[in-house]
């Protein structure tokens, strides 16, 4: 493989960010070292959360097909998706073109897996949570799940449609504050399962306990194309 194809924009500031991470954990001691990628930022493609519950009729699927046959055309080898709620159309995707698209929910779950976690927390959208992409991912592999209860989802979607896609990225407590009922629940982990929310990794030092889906995203396309992966 040659070519990555980024199916972004959904949204941009976390397209940009998946862009910078798989730059950085990629060994290279040049320029030529490092994957060659196209990006595709439609920021303009429709809200996937508003659809998915019905508050709006503007599909963004024909968006996201129409820009992975670009990518396809322009000669990527693969297509990543930097998006979690837009796993809800991964299959209509696929098939739309002939090239690998990994899931970056299957990647994840697998990933906290191999980690030895026992139960994870689910941060994602409204959407997200709604259609089951995670918790099906991890019932059928056999990993135990929590998602937020009413307070915790509307602080969520705050930390994402009121901050991050606003440009602000909050402090952590704000996120403590949804994840610290999850914990007493018997969390182990906890899941970034919306990219938005991975923005907030600069403000978590770290912690083990959060597990970022965009950073597992760029692993698997580091490994994806023959690359050695920094962790």
């Amino acid at each position: 493989m040659k070519l990555l194809g980024i199916l972004g924009g959904l949204g941009p500031l976390s397209s940009a960010y998946f862009y910078e991470l798989v730059t950085k954990h990629t060994k290279a001691s040049r320029d030529q070292d490092h994957i060659d990628m196209i990006i595709s930022s439609r920021a303009t493609t429709p809200d996937r959360t508003a659809f998915i519950l019905g508050r709006s009729s503007d599909d963004p699927l024909p968006y996201m097909i129409e820009d992975a046959k670009r990518l396809e055309a322009y000669g990527a080898d693969a297509i990543v998706i930097p998006c979690n709620t837009a796993h809800y159309f991964i299959g209509e995707v696929r098939d739309a073109v002939n090239v690998p698209v990994p899931s970056i929910i299957s990647e994840t779950c697998a990933h906290i897996k191999r980690a030895g976690f026992k139960k994870a927390a689910i941060l994602a959208t409204e959407g997200t949570v709604s259609s089951r992409s995670y918790q099906n991912e991890f019932d059928s592999i056999g990993l135990g799940w929590a998602v937020p209860d009413a307070e915790g989802q509307s602080i969520l979607m705050d930390i994402i449609y009121g901050d991050v896609k606003q440009g602000v990225i909050p402090g952590r407590e704000k996120l403590d504050a949804v994840t610290d009922p999850l914990k007493r629940e018997g969390c182990d982990c906890a899941v970034l399962a919306c990219t938005e929310l991975s923005l907030l990794t600069s403000r978590l030092g770290g912690d083990p306990f959060y597990v970022d889906s965009l950073e597992v995203l760029a692993e698997c396309a580091v490994r994806m194309f023959n690359k050695e992966y920094i962790p």
